[in-house]
């Protein structure tokens, strides 16, 4: 037995060489071989590793059987020689001498492998505190499901790394991280939808500057003028405000109007991104002096928020 099994771990070991020989023969004499033999040439390679990887453990694994069941049955005649128990001479088997291969796989791994009314007869040569053991095999649930975990583990190597099926775990990362970007798009776009009068902040990149001065020309043109110089409305070109000229007083007058001066609320219009694009341009045509400027009105508007910087003389 143990002559047998030497020689089929050779024969693996050998069958193992001569794959990773032959692939790096081939690989050697194409040297401008195309992605897809590349990768014929690599699903080739797995699956034969992994079939003389698999023998091997199964080999490996076998002989600890053997030898656990060997080093066994050498403590239980030594537990039985020295309490003075006469062992049987042959372990009781579960199966019929003249059933099949398949009905002693269904005896032994698929229903109970002892009766309970046969368990004396693998009860071992020793007790401890009047509790005898029984030489007993695992329970066939647990060996069954050990059996659909091998199974299970060789479709999912042969379905995500040795067919021809495209999703593997790079494509999952991808898509992952692509699905991550549209969460973060959608979250920075709510960011922007939670934009209020109370935290508005000016605008200075040029796209949303653009964005603004279009929106400045659709809606607030007719009575501010195309280049803000005021006609119903304000002149936004010069330093007078009649509601302020910070951005969130600009903010505020857009969203909710002044009613008794004919300005209209824009909250129902306008996303509050919108707005503070608007706002934003409105606030860059100051000191731009276009032709025909309305005179000006309200007072001049300084920004509290800055902090002058004393000049000393020298």
């Amino acid at each position: 037995m143990k002559t047998r099994n030497h020689k089929l771990v050779f024969l693996a070991v050998a069958m193992l060489g001569q794959v990773l020989s032959f692939a790096q023969n081939a690989i050697s004499a194409v040297p401008e071989v195309n992605l897809k033999e590349a990768n014929e040439v690599a699903d080739i390679m797995t699956l034969s590793i992994g079939l003389a990887v698999l023998i091997i453990l199964a080999i490996a694994l076998f002989t600890m059987a053997r030898s656990n069941q060997y080093l066994s049955n050498r403590v239980l005649q030594f537990e039985a020689a020295k309490n003075g128990v006469t062992l049987p001479e042959e372990k009781v088997e579960v199966y019929v001498k003249g059933d099949d291969f398949w009905d002693r796989m269904r005896k032994q791994y698929w229903e109970d492998p002892v009766p309970v009314e046969r368990e004396s007869e693998i009860i071992m040569g020793h007790s401890y505190d009047g509790i005898r053991e029984l030489d007993n095999r695992l329970p066939p649930w647990w060996v069954n499901m050990f059996i659909l975990t091998i199974i299970w583990a060789v479709g999912y190597m042969f379905y995500y790394h040795w067919s021809s099926n495209e999703w593997s775990s790079d494509m999952e990362y991808t898509t992952e991280m692509e699905r991550a970007k549209k969460e973060v798009a959608m979250a920075v776009a709510g960011r922007a939808a939670s934009v209020d009068e109370s935290n508005v902040t000016v605008l200075t990149d040029s796209g949303a500057l653009s964005e603004g001065e279009l929106t400045f020309k659709n809606v607030c043109a007719a009575c501010h003028g195309q280049k803000g110089e005021g006609t119903v409305g304000p002149n936004f070109t010069d330093e007078y405000w009649v509601h302020g000229g910070g951005i969130k007083d600009l903010f505020k007058i857009i969203k909710y109007g002044v009613p008794e001066k004919g300005m209209i609320s824009w909250q129902a219009q306008l996303k509050p991104a919108d707005m503070q694009k608007v706002a934003s341009y409105i606030l860059t045509l100051k000191g731009t002096n276009p032709p025909n400027q309305k005179a000006p009105q309200g007072v001049i508007w300084v920004d509290s928020t800055v902090v002058a910087t004393p000049v000393t003389g020298k």
